[in-house]
């Protein structure tokens, strides 16, 4: 994954209330926002991978496993690293809060105020 050393790098889902409060935070520490909707443009197992490596987290960590999708279809079943990554592709919606990336390091964002870690 290259990465432009100016542009702060938001994957958020548009349905989030959390995530267009972060949004607005991200926008005052660059003008250069390259927003990705992880619901409308589907990211790969590869590029979830790099992303976790980046954030130094496991899959099942960005995970609400308070969700009723997480737990009807995930919660209570064994999986190896591969089975994970292909949560987050199926089920990005999850995802517990938006994620940012700029200058080469990585957040999750639990709270809007955040992503103001990486400034």
């Amino acid at each position: 994954m290259r990465l432009h050393p100016s542009e702060l790098y938001f994957y958020h889902s548009s349905s989030q209330s959390i995530d267009k409060q972060t949004k607005a935070y991200a926008k005052s520490l660059t003008k250069f926002v390259n927003e990705i909707d992880v619901i409308k443009e589907p990211i790969t197992a590869t590029q979830w991978d790099q992303i976790l490596q980046k954030l130094q987290l496991r899959a099942k960590d960005l995970l609400n496993r308070s969700h009723p999708d997480y737990q009807n279809q995930i919660a209570g079943k064994d999986w190896d690293d591969e089975g994970w990554l292909n949560i987050l592709v199926k089920f990005p919606h999850l995802i517990k809060g938006p994620i940012a990336i700029f200058r080469n390091k990585a957040i999750l964002c639990r709270t809007p105020s955040d992503i103001l870690k990486l400034d």
